[in-house]
């Protein structure tokens, strides 16, 4: 028993976000000390065999931390440290905001999921840019999600998100437009092809590169093929498949299920993982594979749907800090067992 499962009782008797903020203060307590140092030696899975090539990035391995986990870019370094292949930061918008109230964030202890409506709590582009230049990064690479303001007006997107890219692009690797979080009032409006192709225009005069799009799970089929098809006309390097959902299964046993938000975690995994099969098979660009990763099972199965790299949130506060170690370890025996001699030859070997 590691010392997070020895205190996972206590945080559990907490508000979800109480917990998450607990525990990123004490990240952020030992970031740059030498239990960092210490944490590396334990997590860090060192092995060729992982690295990764994506949009003209090199990963240490595939397994990378989602946005929403550190929205005000305060632990790349340790979250790397943790064994984490790659850490996106944020979503964050031109101006601070505060996101909605709380409670805003909810267990769904039986069904090992999580709901969320955040809102895009965040420090604010002035801020976070900042930071992001002031911080010695990891030698992963660091992703910075770009969300909207709530108070700008839809048809002025384009220039709240270039002044939020502006802010931080000298620091990030690469960056996401973010049109796909229910939590936003139309938000997800923006991923008609319209409003998408006005964003990346702006994003693209402004210099940002790499540059991907995150998209919902609640689309249908055609408008992801409309999505994908602004991705390969614009010239875009990735997609980022997929956000959280507004569906409820009716597997979803924990009653916070009525709770208003995006569904993340356990119960949307197969989905997820369908869906960067679906994307995968429609466009050449490296896609991010997001939803439901919690082990290296199912870490694997969305790379071999087809997803270069994967994201997790939900199953670090299920499994804590060891999930990127075990994931890492557990795709080494994968690969062994299918005759793999590196993870890229897994990558589509279903489609």
């Amino acid at each position: 028993m590691d010392l997070y499962d020895a205190g996972k009782p206590v945080l559990f008797a907490l508000p979800a976000e109480t917990a998450h903020t607990l525990v990123s203060r004490g990240l952020e307590a030992v970031q740059g000390t030498p239990i960092e140092g210490a944490l590396r030696d334990r997590y860090v899975v060192d092995d060729e065999r992982l690295t990764t090539e994506a949009f003209g990035l090199r990963f240490p391995n595939p397994v990378g931390v989602a946005a929403g986990f550190d929205k005000n870019a305060r632990l790349p370094n340790v979250l790397a440290a943790l064994g984490f292949g790659h850490v996106e930061v944020g979503g964050i918008t031109a101006e601070a905001q505060a996101g909605n109230p709380r409670p805003r964030m909810f267990r769904l202890r039986p069904d090992r999921a999580l709901i969320n409506r955040m809102g895009f709590n965040n420090e604010g582009a002035d801020a976070v840019g900042a930071r992001l230049d002031d911080t010695a990064l990891p030698h992963v690479p660091v992703g910075v999600n770009l969300g909207k303001s709530k108070s700008t007006p839809l048809e002025e997107a384009p220039s709240d998100y270039r002044y939020t890219y502006e802010r931080v692009g000298d620091a990030g690797d690469y960056f996401v437009i973010n049109v796909s979080s229910p939590n936003t009032p139309g938000l997800r409006s923006l991923q008609n092809r319209d409003s998408l192709e006005a964003i990346v225009d702006e994003l693209q005069d402004a210099g940002a590169a790499p540059l991907l799009v995150k998209l919902s799970p609640d689309l249908p089929g055609p408008a992801i093929e409309d999505s994908l098809e602004v991705v390969d006309e614009k010239g875009l390097d990735g997609v980022v498949v997929t956000n959280t959902t507004t569906e409820r299964p009716e597997s979803l046993k924990s009653p916070n299920k009525a709770e208003p938000g995006g569904l993340s975690g356990d119960p949307i995994e197969e989905r997820s993982t369908g869906l960067v099969r679906f994307v995968a098979e429609r466009t050449d660009v490296p896609v991010v594979g997001v939803g439901g990763v919690s082990d290296a099972e199912g870490a694997y199965r969305k790379i071999r749907a087809g997803a270069s790299v994967v994201q997790l949130y939900t199953g670090l506060v299920y499994e804590g800090p060891s999930l990127a170690r075990d994931i890492n370890e557990g795709l080494l025996d994968l690969l062994d067992r299918d005759g793999f001699d590196h993870v890229s030859e897994a990558v589509g070997a279903d489609l």
